[in-house]
């Protein structure tokens, strides 16, 4: 049965709300949860970005059962691998066993605030490979020294470690990726349902591990109010990947679609309170063989109206997939 989870959206609420929002995700029954880590929000109209971390260490404490994940962090130039490292071994300690650690190769718009500059897409994945393997030696309890290519660690060790390190999930777009995370991951993330993405990563090593995808939705009684937000605070998803990695910061997005329309948004994203469509746009991630999806509801605000609604009509008929 493919497990459905939820989706802490750091781009659109505060840090409070964000606890709250993963408890009521907790009660209504999703089998685990993820939250983003960024900077800034992909548009103003979202409005927030707390920092990831302090709301997962709040919500360690809220909550006792739901899963946490990081749907991901970028360990390269916002942050250094063995700071990556000690976060999550924390984060495991906290949540009694219930982290995950999703790693990706993250986008201009967050690692930017740094002021090093942002490295070229092949760069950013060979300083993510050196990462994981820092982060590794880490997790083993091991004291690391290591100059390499990108990073260097002058003798780091983590004092509080959890008798099983988190798993480590790891975001992949391309073959390079999935020749990373078959090699590196113990699973593999992707927010689109491309079966080839899949079939890659088992090449390079990922055959029987997790793969956790991501589908946005806009639930609302009122669907034309529910298209309205999905495109005020969402149009950006529509973006090829290659470039929203690139752009700066949210000015840029809002740029980048100007011309993207209400419309547009209705056909890529379910909007509404039809069951029938929710399935359908889940549907191809189930068929493409993810074992794990989770859902994005548009909207900081309407959050537990839609975890009403996902408890007593939506996940029961999700479960059927």
């Amino acid at each position: 049965m493919v497990q459905i989870g939820y989706t802490m959206m750091t781009e659109q609420a505060g840090p409070r709300e964000l606890v709250e929002h993963v408890v009521g995700a907790e009660r209504a029954g999703f089998d685990f949860s993820v939250t983003s880590d960024h900077y800034f929000p992909w548009l103003d109209s979202q409005g927030h970005s707390p920092y990831a971390w302090s709301v997962l260490g709040a919500a360690a404490q809220a909550t006792s059962r739901i899963p946490l994940m990081t749907y991901v962090t970028c360990p390269t130039v916002r942050y250094h691998p063995a700071v990556v490292a000690q976060k999550a071994a924390t984060m495991q300690l906290l949540s009694e066993g219930r982290f995950r650690l999703g790693l990706g190769s993250g986008e201009h718009l967050n690692e930017h605030v740094v002021g090093v500059g942002w490295p070229a897409a092949h760069v950013r994945l060979e300083m993510l490979e050196e990462a994981v393997e820092v982060i590794r030696a880490l997790f083993d309890g091991s004291t690391v020294s290591h100059h390499g290519t990108h990073f260097d660690v002058e003798n780091a060790k983590l004092w509080d470690l959890p008798d099983k390190p988190p798993p480590i999930g790891i975001a992949v777009s391309g073959d390079r990726s999935c020749q990373v995370a078959g090699r590196l991951g113990d699973l593999v993330i992707a927010t689109d349902p491309k079966r080839e993405l899949l079939d890659a990563f088992d090449r390079y090593g990922g055959t029987g591990k997790p793969r956790v995808g991501q589908v946005p939705v806009c639930y609302d009684t009122d669907r034309d109010a529910a298209v309205a937000r999905a495109h005020e605070q969402f149009r950006w998803a529509l973006g090829d990947w290659k470039v929203n990695s690139e752009l700066p910061g949210p000015a840029g997005f809002t740029d980048a679609t100007e011309f993207v329309r209400p419309e547009d948004v209705r056909r890529s994203i379910p909007c509404g309170d039809d069951i029938d469509t929710f399935v359908e746009a889940v549907r191809p991630f189930a068929e493409a063989g993810f074992t794990e999806i989770a859902l994005v509801q548009v909207g900081g605000g309407h959050q537990q109206p839609f975890l009403d609604w996902a408890e007593k009509s939506l996940l029961p008929a999700l479960r059927e997939l």
